[in-house]
């Protein structure tokens, strides 16, 4: 394991403290994906406290939940999320004006409404799960969204223009064991801890198509977007398991 790039990683996926490093060059970043589903976990784990500390005040739970998440991510993922709504509002199917509005750094109707919705729907759904019995697959929740949109589609999709998702086109060639394995490795431990979250394995190539076959590839904004709805429908596939399914 490579400290160095663990540290980058944090620090590009977090507000989180970590030690200053000299001599950053720009790319190195794109060889910190490989750690993203770690720091996945690492968000999880800080998501979950509220629910296993709260379990008796679910509302509460939920809320400081919600909280940590939008905190230690600096709502990253989010800021895609209302681009996107707004490039899908004012694109009417075409995709060179999808590209033309996903540039514009000021946020419409489309984006603020979807953020606002995004930000509930986690609410609810993190508040439902408080004291249930897969609250601990919120564990997981954040490391398959990365591994999805970060490791899977960076050799499945093209980058759409100059920016995030080219940052991240070296994996296309360099790096593409990774997905398996972590894949592999998330996959092992939910059927363990929370079998309902092996849903993303549909889900992420479900997604993908989407984007190749409406775009033609991916962009930044995509990227975050599709973690935020990753997420979204991992913690509703938690919330509509039934307590009675079990591996072990």
């Amino acid at each position: 394991m490579s400290v160095r790039k663990l540290i980058l990683a944090v620090q590009f996926l977090t507000r989180l403290p970590t030690p200053q490093l000299r001599d950053f060059r720009e790319e190195e970043l794109s060889r910190t994906a490989v750690y993203f589903p770690l720091v996945g976990v690492l968000i999880g784990a800080l998501v979950a406290l509220p629910l296993w500390a709260l379990d008796a005040r679910p509302w509460l739970a939920g809320l400081l939940a919600l909280i940590a998440w939008v905190w230690v991510t600096g709502a990253l993922h989010l800021d895609g999320l209302g681009d996107v709504a707004d490039a899908f509002g004012a694109a009417h199917r075409d995709p060179r004006r999808f590209l033309e509005v996903l540039k514009d750094p000021h946020m419409g109707v489309f984006g603020v409404v979807t953020v606002v919705l995004q930000v509930l729907a986690k609410f609810v759904l993190l508040g439902e799960l408080a004291g249930g019995p897969w609250w601990w697959g919120v564990l997981l929740v954040p490391a398959w969204a990365r591994w999805a949109t970060t490791l899977l589609w960076s050799r499945w999709l093209p980058p759409l223009h100059a920016g995030m998702a080219e940052r991240f086109a070296w994996y296309r060639n360099e790096g593409a064991y990774w997905d398996w394995a972590w894949g592999a490795a998330l996959a092992a431990i939910s059927l363990w801890l929370a079998p309902p979250l092996l849903a993303c394995l549909l889900l992420a190539p479900l997604t993908a198509w989407y984007w190749k076959r409406r775009l033609g590839g991916i962009s930044g904004d995509c990227l975050g977007a599709s973690t935020e709805v990753l997420e979204t429908l991992l913690l509703l596939a938690l919330v509509l398991a039934p307590a009675a399914w079990r591996v072990f």
